[in-house]
Parts: C-alpha cells; structure tokens; sequence
C-alpha cells in the first residue's frame, strides 16, 4: 500500500528517470579493510505521482552492465560465484509504501536480485525540481540503502587466513537520480 504523501514541488505525472544524469552504484568491504565501488550502467525507471500526491517507484537494473573498472572482477562479478547473469539478468524495485521521516522519506519495496524478492527501505533525500534546460521540469532524488548479499542468495564464501572474508557481507547501494517529468 502506497500512502498518500505530497512531495513538495513534485507535480502528478510520471517522471523518467535519466540514466545520463543518474547513477546506481555500490560498495562493498574487501578484504576486511578497505571497499570496492561499482555501478550498473544501465537501467530503466519511473516515478509515478498520483493526483492526490501519492508517490510510488519502479525501477529495473541491467545487471550484465555491472562494472567496478576492474574487467577481471567484474567478468567474476558475472559469473554463478555472484550474480549469475546469464540465469539472472536484471534487478527490480516495485515501491510498496513512501512514508516521511523528518525531512526526508523512507521508500520501502520489493527488491528482487539474483531471483530472490525481499523488502527492502531505501532513505530518500528529495533534491527539489527544477525547471530545466528547455525540455521540461526534472527533480532529483539521493537514496541508500544496505543490504546483505547472502539475503539474496550470493553466498560465495572467500575466507582469508587470517580472519574475515575477501568480500563482506553488507552492501551499501547508493543511488543518485535525476527524473524528468513526461507527462
């Protein structure tokens, strides 16, 4: 269930995200002391306002775009050790609910990754609307969220010697977006 909040500034209508403009990416602890960071470069998704204000999102991830400018990694990145690609070639998100939290919201949905759907809550910071460069108004959008890969059925085990893991176990997805309004 969606419920009725009103974004400042956001008008009803449905808004594309830009994939130009935007960015999905990650980080996740590597060998227990430092973080690798990637993106996905490609994805798709839209924010809907209702004409009563009321928000939901639907986005999907072409994970065969993974890259962390490592092509080594990310060529295991894509293999049955992680994501699959072949059998698991995309990632979505389907709002359930936007709820406020001080000055910024709590988008709370079904993220679906490497097969396996859970509810997830991304904190969204929402940037304001601007009326753009001639081709319409865009509003912008930061959200986070951590998950835990094993929750998703990436339960590659990589052991060090002398504790920990090569890869942890939390991942922190971090997106920056940019929509414009298109009808």
């Amino acid at each position: 269930m969606t419920t009725a909040i009103a974004l400042p500034e956001l008008s009803a209508g449905t808004w594309n995200i830009d994939p130009s403009h935007s960015t999905v990416g990650f980080s996740v602890r590597h060998l227990v002391v430092s973080k690798v960071r990637g993106r996905f470069q490609a994805f798709t998704g839209t924010i809907t306002v209702a004409a009563d204000g009321t928000p939901s999102v639907a986005a999907e991830i072409d994970v065969t775009s993974i890259t962390t400018d490592n092509a080594q990694r990310d060529g295991h990145l894509e293999t049955a050790d992680f994501f699959e690609v072949e059998k698991y070639p995309t990632a979505t998100f389907v709002s359930t609910s936007v709820q406020p939290q001080g000055s910024d919201f709590v988008v709370t949905g079904d993220f679906t990754l490497h097969g396996v759907t859970k509810s997830i809550d991304l904190v969204l910071e929402f940037n304001g609307v601007n009326a753009g460069m001639g081709n319409g108004p865009v509003a912008g959008f930061e959200a986070t969220t951590t998950i835990n890969r094993r929750d998703f059925g990436l339960t590659i085990d990589m052991p060090l010697e002398g504790g920990g893991a090569v890869v942890g176990d939390k991942i922190t997805l971090t997106l920056e977006i940019e929509a414009g309004l298109v009808s």
